[in-house]
């Protein structure tokens, strides 16, 4: 919808604060005001008032398919936007579709196609996250072993190339793989930097942070853990300010009593924040798909290699929320932080989304009661509208 509308609920959460009996007032795509319902303009027409709450749309880092696709298979324009579109229902206004561990053909294509959709203003596309190929054979994963290589001067080369053009470009990478050194240069590139699949000690992983890496790839998961004399990467990730972590919250991939632990540890000015790490499932009931060649099998609300191996999650944006907030027991106003405000910080772009503020884009999720998705907007657009 373009010029100007307003949309109205019994509370608007605007990433800071709480308004209650609100209207939030759009102008071509962008956040203008929140005023009392009584006090909207008369010349402002109410496109929706039916809401229980209105909130910043989600921002999500990891997203390695939805709706049927992965981006490794389908690395190209169309698979993006179907990606983006899949994630809409559940509330996310902005991802990073991720190409898992693949040859340079693919991740070549994968930027060429990422470069294309900002190019043609897909909506919900953020930029990409490439996760690997550079990390530790001890913590790969469900990556495939034998892609895994170290950083190559030709690799940092093309991957400062593929910043360009891109809005965000974030890359997952293990100390083991990548130098100090080279990590510099990227960041210098303006390319954010994050640390997983490693078995890094705590001091080699400070000393990354040192060198410009500024997050950590879903926390706890492929990665050295907590000991009573070395910290691992999970330790550094926690008592690390400048260290922002992504977290999966379904209660599998990281045992409940575990992520409260970590949220009362967490040194700021940095936070933790929700990813879905989704894979092709997501809208879709399919049960099984393929990466890398390799059958992965969607049961029990995992996904696994036939060996038990976890391999990205089944989970959506609001089912991470709602988990968070009804299991774990933050307020739903931090809940809803961790989804928007958090990750849209931990890639330096909160200056224009993750929050429901004065010049901010009209990213808007609309949740029942029971927090479930109601409507999506992207800029202003409705992208979704539960029927």
């Amino acid at each position: 919808m373009t010029g100007r509308f307003a949309l109205a609920a019994t509370r608007i959460f605007d990433g800071d604060a709480w308004h209650e009996d609100a209207a939030l007032v759009v102008a071509d795509g962008i956040v203008e005001a929140i005023v009392p319902r009584s006090s909207l303009p008369a010349d402002v027409s109410v496109a929706e008032d039916k809401s229980a709450i209105l909130a910043p749309g989600f921002v999500d880092l990891q997203v390695n398919g939805g709706g049927g696709v992965m981006l490794n298979d389908h690395p190209d324009v169309a698979s993006i936007k179907t990606i983006c579109a899949a994630h809409a229902p559940f509330g996310t206004t902005a991802l990073l579709p991720t190409l898992i561990t693949d040859t340079p053909d693919i991740t070549a294509a994968a930027v060429a196609a990422g470069k294309a959709a900002a190019k043609a203003n897909i909506p919900g596309f953020l930029g990409l996250h490439l996760e690997g190929p550079h990390l530790s054979l001890a913590r790969k994963g469900a990556h495939d072993p034998k892609l895994i290589r170290p950083m190559t001067e030709k690799d940092q080369s093309a991957l400062i190339a593929a910043r360009d053009g891109l809005p965000v470009l974030l890359t997952t990478f293990a100390p083991e793989a990548v130098t100090a050194d080279q990590v510099g240069k990227l960041v210098q590139a303006g390319i954010v930097v994050s640390l997983g699949h490693s078995d890094a000690g705590f001091a080699t992983a400070r000393a990354y942070a040192d060198a410009g890496a500024s997050v950590v790839t879903h926390l706890f998961n492929a990665m050295s853990q907590i000991g009573n004399r070395e910290p691992g990467l999970a330790g550094a990730a926690i008592d690390t300010g400048r260290l922002s972590a992504g977290l999966i919250a379904d209660g599998i991939h990281v045992d409940p009593a575990t992520i409260g632990i970590a949220l009362r540890a967490k040194s700021g000015p940095s936070h933790i924040f929700l990813v879905t790490d989704a894979m092709a499932t997501i809208g879709t009931d399919m049960t099984s798909f393929t990466l890398n060649g390799r059958t992965i099998y969607r049961k029990d609300r995992s996904l696994r290699l036939a060996d038990g191996t976890l391999a990205g999650a089944d989970l959506d944006m609001i089912s991470a929320v709602r988990f968070m907030h009804e299991v774990i027991g933050l307020e739903l106003a931090e809940a809803l932080r961790m989804a928007s405000t958090y990750p849209a910080e931990a890639v330096g772009q909160s200056h224009r989304i993750g929050r429901l503020a004065k010049g901010q884009a009209a990213n808007i999720v609309a949740l029942s009661q029971k927090l479930a998705v109601e409507a999506t907007w992207i800029d202003g657009n409705k992208v979704f509208a539960k029927t």
